[in-house]
């Protein structure tokens, strides 16, 4: 049975409750129709991730036997959707709702879909290179359509490059805090290269012997973070007030995540590194300022980019 947008809205704030508080968090300084619209794709991507992950909102996460199918099945449920067709399921029928509004495209859902192929395919990154393309297909293109929801031009390349690059900075912290969770459920996102460079193996990671070293991955990965949170900033510049406050709310609480990694070196996998509610409202109130001020000048030279405007970073 299909839901109207009341209901839908409804149903994707009770997803975004659940699966990421951070987001929620921080989505309650946009203005009403950006916020609702923010909930409407984030429970698509929500769904996505936990279809393909054999997880629910985004926990207890185990390795399906049918991945494949699986992301066959978001591949058509989300084309259904784009094409103007019910699929009586909330997180499809969300995102196709959210879409028609703001003017998301399918290649842009076809990028982000790209980073679950590449988990059912048993992918892993032999480069940073690859690293940060996965990135930016679990992330940066959520980063994009979320610019496209705070009313971004599609045409404005700078702006949607600036975006992805927030989704990557959002992406490099995950890695960062869950290199231990990922290895335990036999899965890495840290590239061939720096493994073979300290010694590793794959198989190893998980080895409490081993943590001085993910130590050295935890900090390169939170350094690489810097970079493409100091870029998004300049982004989230060009946004209305709300939704700049919002965006640099975001970055500074995943920002923490990182920051927090690396200052807590070999100890960053003995728990899940989390930010506290009162910490979240600093972060925010940090955010207020960052909001109001010229951000720092950040270049994007040198820093991994989208191949093209709706192309596949694959």
């Amino acid at each position: 049975m299909s839901m109207d947008r009341t209901e839908l809205v409804n149903a994707a704030g009770g997803i975004i409750a659940e699966g990421s508080k951070s987001f929620r968090f921080a989505s309650q300084l946009f203005d009403e129709e950006t916020r609702e619209r923010s909930w409407l794709l984030y429970a698509w991507c929500r769904a996505c991730d936990d279809i393909t992950d054999g997880q629910t909102l985004g926990h207890d996460a185990e390795r399906p036997d049918d991945p494949k199918e699986r992301i066959a099945f978001v591949k058509a449920q989300t084309a259904q959707a784009l094409g103007g067709r019910p699929t009586g399921l909330v997180p499809f029928d969300a995102f196709a709702t959210v879409a028609a509004e703001t003017g998301i495209t399918k290649p842009m859902a076809d990028d982000h879909l790209a980073g679950f192929e590449r988990d059912a395919a048993d992918w892993r990154p032999q480069t940073s290179d690859d690293l940060l393309s996965y990135c930016y297909q679990v992330a940066g293109a959520v980063g994009v359509m979320m610019a496209v929801v705070m009313g971004v031009s599609a045409k404005d390349e700078d702006t949607l490059n600036r975006a992805a690059d927030l989704g990557l900075a959002f992406q490099l912290a995950n890695i960062a805090r869950d290199i231990v969770d990922d290895a335990k459920v036999s899965r890495t996102y840290l590239p061939r290269q720096w493994l073979e460079d300290s010694g590793l193996v794959e198989g190893t990671i998980a080895d409490p012997a081993n943590r001085t070293k993910l130590a050295q991955f935890g900090k390169r990965l939170a350094d690489m973070a810097d970079d493409y949170r100091a870029s998004a900033r300049v982004g989230a510049a060009r946004l209305p007030f709300r939704s700049c406050w919002a965006v640099n709310s975001a970055a500074r609480i995943y920002g923490a995540v990182a920051e927090r990694v690396r200052e807590l070196g070999p100890r960053a996998w003995d728990s899940r590194v989390h930010i506290g509610k009162g910490e979240k409202l600093w972060l925010v109130a940090r955010a207020f300022i960052d909001s109001i001020t010229t951000p720092p000048d950040a270049s994007r030279d040198g820093l991994w980019t989208r191949p093209y405007s709706g192309g596949s970073a694959r």
